[in-house]
Parts: structure tokens; C-alpha cells; sequence
């Protein structure tokens, strides 16, 4: 393996990672484009080897998560494909080195498994911090009114409150600013 592929930064691949079936997957459209192979050479690759890829390592998606999907794109990445998108857990995208079995498709595969285990890493991080936050707050004695202010701010910077959205653009002078 002398080659080197293009380094592509981890923000990219993680904006390819999606959640489906309450699972971090990959669709089969970005990682042909990652390995420099037509999805259809992918998906031919995976059903030669359907027995590599059990339901936990590849699934298609249905209707319903196909346009719930567009829906966070804002438009078709897909540009109006004829087939069902295939979507592969962590462990599907390491079964695919080996059927796809290209320099290029090795040398992705490490890079993108290096994603996953940081985005891994990043969640676990993140609850260990709330643990130790909550654990704080139980220490705090109602005497210590700023620290619990701060508690406070801390858990609303954490949760943010999602409300209406204010409306952007121009309005007619006859038109409301009130939404």
C-alpha cells in the first residue's frame, strides 16, 4: 500500500453519517464516491457477497426513511435513482474492504472506522461530562446560590430550547412583523 488517497477531513465524512433505525450508518451513494467506484459496482459487490452482510451490517431503507432522508438534504441527493439506497452500520462499512478488496477501499475503510471510533469517543466524553455536572449540582447546598445559577446556564447551554423560528426576509410594508 504505497498509494496515498486524498485526505478528507472528518467534518465531511461525519456529515455522511446518519442516524437510521436508531443507527449510525453510511449510504451506499457516498461510500462508492469515497472509494472511486459507481454504486452500482457497490451494490453488485454486496449481492455477490449477501451472505458478508447480515440485517446489523447493511439494510435498505424503506419509503418512510427515504424521504425523511431527502428531507434533511433539502433536495434529492440522489438525483431520482432508480434503486433502493442501501445503508451500512460500522460494521458493514469494514465487511465492504473486503469485498471491494482495492487499495482505495482498504485505505477508506481505515479512515472512516477512525470516524466512527472518535465520534464514539466524542459521545462517551460528552455523558461523562453530564455525570459529573449532575453530581456537582447534588453537592451544591442551597446556600450557594451562584453556583446553582450556574448549574442553571450550564444545562440550558446543553439542552437548548427549540421554539418557533423567527421568519427571514423582507416584508411588505402592509405585512405584520409579528409571526
Amino acid at each position: 500500500m504505497s498509494k496515498k488517497i486524498a485526505v478528507i477531513p472528518d467534518q465531511v465524512l461525519m456529515k455522511k453519517i446518519f442516524i437510521v433505525r436508531n443507527q449510525k450508518v453510511m449510504l451506499d451513494t457516498d461510500l462508492a464516491g469515497l472509494y472511486g467506484v459507481e454504486t452500482k459496482q457497490l451494490k453488485r459487490a454486496v449481492k455477490r457477497n449477501a451472505e458478508r452482510f447480515p440485517k446489523d451490517f447493511m439494510f435498505e431503507l424503506n419509503s418512510k426513511e427515504i424521504a425523511n432522508l431527502r428531507c434533511q438534504f433539502g433536495t434529492s441527493s440522489w438525483g431520482g435513482a432508480r434503486y433502493i439506497p442501501m445503508a451500512f452500520t460500522e460494521q458493514g462499512i469494514a465487511m465492504l474492504s473486503s469485498v471491494l478488496n482495492s487499495e482505495r477501499a482498504i485505505l477508506m475503510n481505515i479512515h472512516i472506522i477512525r470516524v466512527f471510533t472518535r465520534m464514539r469517543e466524542m459521545l462517551l466524553t460528552h455523558k461523562d461530562i453530564l455525570l459529573q455536572l449532575k453530581q456537582l449540582e447534588r453537592k451544591v447546598t442551597n446556600q450557594d446560590g451562584d453556583i446553582k445559577l450556574i448549574f442553571e446556564y450550564l444545562k440550558e447551554l446543553l439542552n437548548p430550547k427549540t421554539g418557533p423560528m423567527r421568519k427571514i426576509g423582507f416584508r411588505r410594508k402592509d405585512e405584520s412583523t409579528i409571526d
